[in-house]
């Protein structure tokens, strides 16, 4: 991997990992690529791990469409912001967003794009 891509794949997963919506497991994928380049392992393959980590982790756009209409996502959000929220998201999907664009998700498609894993999305 050049510097080029192994930068933006560095810069990704600090921006993954400082996202308040990163789950546990994103999290703990973000860590243990830091903590494997941190510890002098190659950066190929701790960047392969990190890359197959979080292909499993982000979120389509019909489950975040599915989660903003749960009573979890009105506590977390309050009623408005999860109904602003899903508004948002019914847009994305109505223009053909495939993809959750929250703090984590957004960073983690953009990575696995330019890494030819998933097709450009729709962001608005």
């Amino acid at each position: 991997m050049d510097k080029e891509l192994f930068d933006f794949v560095a810069a990704k997963a600090e921006e993954i990992g400082a996202a308040p919506s990163a789950s546990e497991a994103t999290k703990k994928a973000v860590k243990d690529f830091q903590d494997a380049i941190a510890a002098g392992a190659d950066q190929d393959e701790a960047a392969k791990k990190f890359v197959d980590a979080i292909n499993e982790h982000h979120t389509t756009i019909d489950g975040v469409i599915g989660f903003m209409q749960t009573d979890v996502a009105k506590q977390i959000y309050g009623e408005e912001g999860a109904a602003q929220q899903l508004a948002h998201e019914k847009e994305r999907k109505a223009k053909g967003a495939v993809w959750c664009d929250c703090a984590a998700c957004r960073p983690t498609h953009e990575l696995l794009t330019k890494l030819g894993v998933e097709k450009p999305d729709v962001y608005i």
